[in-house]
């Protein structure tokens, strides 16, 4: 392979005056520098269900990709490099932002050495990196992604969302949106600032653009709050208010947490919130005590306080923070998927040590499916685990 310096100036100077539809081109550019004959990008939909050919000028044809049952959806999924051989060699390389799961590099190539495949990655980790600095400058990466039109109130809260997936030295997490294309009033947030985790999860009252728009206020409020280094008690007071004075005749359940990696130490507020669920060597410990608030926008005007519970954490320990929907999903017939199918299900994906943004993308599709395809409600769900580098767990995230 050549000297990957060089491809890296090669990549650096075409790329500041990239557009996000010149992105293939490019990388087929780039494919005889790393000897290979064709190189093509594919991105994960928001479904989290197919492999899309990311759409642009100078790319060979291709057809999407089913995730599920594929070697290449395997190597998506189980973020490794796998090989398929039809007419030529094809090597499928997961695309990663840091660890969000951004879709594959296919490489049609002559080579196959273990070493060529660990230059593999490391190419397809500066083109993850180019996709995500070019995306802000066009909509053509975006539009790929997209099976369906998606609504304004889903346009709103998905560009307010971190990455689904973050895996970091003493924390890891990994979240799930659905659906994806209509969501009205659930989010998430997480920011890790030193050796605090801060991580959120909101569900507005209502759907569509006025939950959505609740939504947006309370994300903000928790930001601005946070980055005003406001304790977790009046940084729940502060939300309150914002959306007490703004939105008056609504409310938001959530849930407010912050862990201490140093430590383990874990502070919570359930504002009237479904209970964190506490995971311990892959079985359910407890259902942690909820509600220790009201919802964001009602605490002001009944003038309650909020109470904030600890709880200490043992290494390996995840917390799975969920929205109503994910249990109130049902069947016809009424038959809800219940905090029980939750447990079952992730207490089964632990045991087959799946990575965790695996383990949510599946967990997610297993709601679907219960429901027919149609949620009554939004669902989303966060795991967050503690994985302190000195005590290595016995069932890690990624």
């Amino acid at each position: 392979m050549a000297d990957l310096l060089r491809l890296l100036s090669r990549l650096l100077a075409v790329a500041h005056q990239a557009r996000p539809e010149d992105v293939p081109a490019l990388v087929m550019q780039l494919a005889p520098l790393i000897d290979a004959r064709e190189m093509v990008v594919y991105l994960v939909d928001y479904d989290q269900r197919q492999l899309l050919p990311l759409r642009g000028h100078g790319a060979p044809a291709r057809d999407p990709i089913a995730i599920d049952g594929t070697l290449p959806g395997r190597a998506f999924a189980l973020t490794h490099t796998y090989e398929t051989s039809d007419a030529q060699r094809r090597l499928w390389v997961p695309l990663l932002d840091g660890t969000e799961r951004l879709g594959l590099l296919e490489v049609v190539t002559d080579a196959g050495s273990e070493q060529y495949r660990q230059h593999l990655s490391t190419v397809a980790s500066l083109l993850a990196e180019l996709i995500m600095t070019r995306r802000a400058y066009g909509d053509a990466i975006e539009l790929t992604r997209r099976r369906m039109p998606m609504q304004l109130a889903a346009e709103v809260l998905w560009n307010l969302l971190p990455p689904l997936t973050f895996i970091g030295r003493d924390v890891a997490i990994a979240a799930v949106l659905e659906p994806c294309y209509d969501v009205g009033g659930d989010a998430f947030d997480y920011a890790v600032n030193g050796d605090v985790l801060h991580v959120a999860i909101f569900d507005a009252a209502g759907h569509g653009i006025d939950a959505s728009t609740v939504t947006s206020l309370a994300i903000n409020a928790y930001r601005n709050a946070r980055r005003c280094g406001q304790d977790l008690a009046d940084t729940y007071r502060s939300i309150d208010n914002w959306i007490a004075l703004k939105h008056p005749h609504t409310f938001v359940t959530a849930a407010l947490l912050e862990l201490d990696a140093s430590t383990g130490t874990l502070r919570r507020i359930s504002a009237g919130h479904p209970a964190e669920l506490l995971l311990r060597d892959g079985k359910l410990v407890k259902e942690l005590s909820a509600p220790t608030a009201l919802p964001l926008g009602l605490a002001r005007r009944y003038r309650r306080e909020p109470t904030v519970v600890q709880e200490s954490l043992q290494p390996g320990d995840q917390i799975l923070l969920y929205s109503d929907g994910v249990i109130e999903a049902r069947t016809a017939d009424g038959d809800f998927f219940s905090v029980t199918r939750l447990v079952e299900f992730l207490t089964r994906a632990l045991a087959d040590r799946l990575p965790a943004p695996e383990t949510m993308r599946r967990l997610v599709h297993a709601i679907l499916e219960h429901q027919h395809e149609q949620l009554q409600d939004d669902a989303t769900a966060v795991l967050v685990e503690w994985r302190p580098t000195a005590a290595p767990t016995a069932n890690p995230l990624a």
